[in-house]
């Protein structure tokens, strides 16, 4: 490989710690957001899931209620 590929005619002193520093920042934007994410998909679906078991109880009520106006049982 050629080494003047890697200093850039001289300029690859000031080149290599800016593409480590933007790289290294992108990574660690990119972990934040993630774990935010996560963070984000946990309270979601604890709210979902709550709202699933309120719908349940409700759509029952309205069986047990059609079932007791009806004066048919199953």
């Amino acid at each position: 490989m050629n080494i003047e590929l890697l200093v850039f005619n001289g300029y690859g002193q000031f080149i290599w710690p800016a593409f480590i520093f933007t790289f290294s920042i992108c990574f660690l934007l990119y972990i934040k957001t993630k774990k935010d994410f996560q963070k984000q998909e946990k309270l979601f679906l604890n709210e979902f899931n709550k709202l699933q078991a309120v719908e349940i109880k409700i759509k029952k009520r309205k069986e047990n209620t059609k079932e007791a106006l009806s004066g048919i049982s199953i």
